[in-house]
């Protein structure tokens, strides 16, 4: 879309709505032309977008350095009922914890026992945030 439309874009920008919206394939393509109206794909801003695009920050934050700040507001957004959608997410963004493959074999373990806790521990928040932190130490 991008492309044939003749719209300027840096890959990165790009990859934070994917990463941000996988696999809700019709989402990314709806916040990337309500942000390229300018001939060029600028960085959501808060304003323009749903509730749920968080996410499009969070993938910035994790990009930058920042994951403590990142946990911070992963932890403050998503609700327990959509715990799986999290761990899912997590899991559809393997390379935010590292680009080694091997250590991205390890991110899914962690990913999994974050998931199995679910059931077994009373605070999801800290079940999240302690699933994070160890992520985040690859």
């Amino acid at each position: 879309m991008l492309v044939t439309e003749g719209i300027e874009f840096d890959i990165d920008t790009l990859d934070s709505y994917v990463k941000a919206t996988y696999p809700d394939l019709r989402k990314c393509l709806n916040l990337a032309q309500q942000n390229s109206q300018t001939g060029t794909l600028l960085a959501p801003s808060a304003g323009d977008r749903s509730v749920g695009d968080w996410k499009l920050d969070c993938v910035a934050m994790f990009k930058a350095g920042k994951v403590r700040e990142a946990r911070t507001l992963l932890c403050q957004q998503s609700t327990p009922e959509e715990a799986d959608v999290t761990f899912r997410w997590m899991y559809d963004n393997l390379d935010l914890w590292s680009k080694d493959v091997e250590k991205q074999d390890q991110a899914i373990i962690i990913i999994r026992n974050g998931i199995a806790n679910i059931p077994l521990v009373a605070d999801q928040e800290i079940n999240l945030s302690a699933t994070l932190i160890e992520l985040a130490n690859l």
